[in-house]
């Protein structure tokens, strides 16, 4: 019968000097990841953002230039003083009048003479206005031979002297006035007069008896036709 050799027998190895044995527990206690150690990230599916697309640059800002000084506040409006109580418009002053004596036949001869001497005087013949009580003057009838529309047009135009009664409408106003009473009712020659006096800028020249208002002012004025 063969004979085996005997194996030989395998002894545990002795742990070196210093280091201790290994306990039971430690071979049997299974192995966690320490504390606060990196966990194994999970791979997933990472989408890849979109290339920017290429344009113009954004300009950078501008800094205030070295020295600039931000504007202070706006000065305060003066206060605005409140109104007073509105004072009436002076009143333009009135003409002069001057009054010639004259009966009612006498009166368009004693305005001819009145009106030649103004003219001579240097007057344009465009400042005067000769306004007549009673009849019209016979320049006024001359005129009117050439229609309305031609007579009127004198007024506007303002070129030469002119005649028209007393009772006129229309508005016209020039330097010289000369008041012809050549007839008429008293009531009406006053009411002439007082018109009279209101399209007259200078100088109102009253040829007749325009009544007690016309005398009045008359003597206060005292002024002579200019000559």
């Amino acid at each position: 019968m063969p004979v085996f050799p005997e194996e030989p027998e395998i002894h545990e190895s002795l742990p070196g000097p210093g280091v201790p044995f290994p306990r039971e527990s430690d071979a049997q206690a299974p192995r966690t990841p320490a504390s606060g150690s990196a966990t194994p990230a999970t791979p997933s599916t990472v989408t890849a953002a979109p290339a920017p697309v290429p344009g113009q640059r954004p300009a950078p800002g501008r800094s205030a230039p070295p020295g600039a000084e931000r504007p202070g506040p706006k000065p305060r409006p003066a206060g605005i003083p409140k109104p007073g109580p509105r004072r009436p418009a002076p009143a333009a002053p009135q003409a002069a009048v001057q009054q010639l004596t004259a009966t009612a036949a006498q009166a368009l001869d004693r305005a001819d003479e009145a009106v030649d001497r103004l003219l001579e005087s240097g007057r344009d013949p465009g400042t005067v206005l000769v306004l007549t009580v009673g009849e019209p003057h016979p320049w006024q009838r001359h005129e009117l031979s050439f229609g309305e529309e031609r007579y009127w047009a004198q007024l506007a135009e303002g070129g030469d002297v002119f005649y028209a009664d007393a009772a006129l409408t229309r508005p016209a106003r020039r330097e010289v006035v000369v008041l012809v009473v050549n007839g008429g009712p008293a009531d009406r020659a006053a009411k002439a007069f007082t018109e009279a006096r209101g399209r007259a800028a200078e100088l109102l020249v009253v040829c007749g008896n325009a009544g007690p208002a016309a005398a009045a002012a008359a003597a206060a004025a005292s002024r002579p036709v200019t000559a």
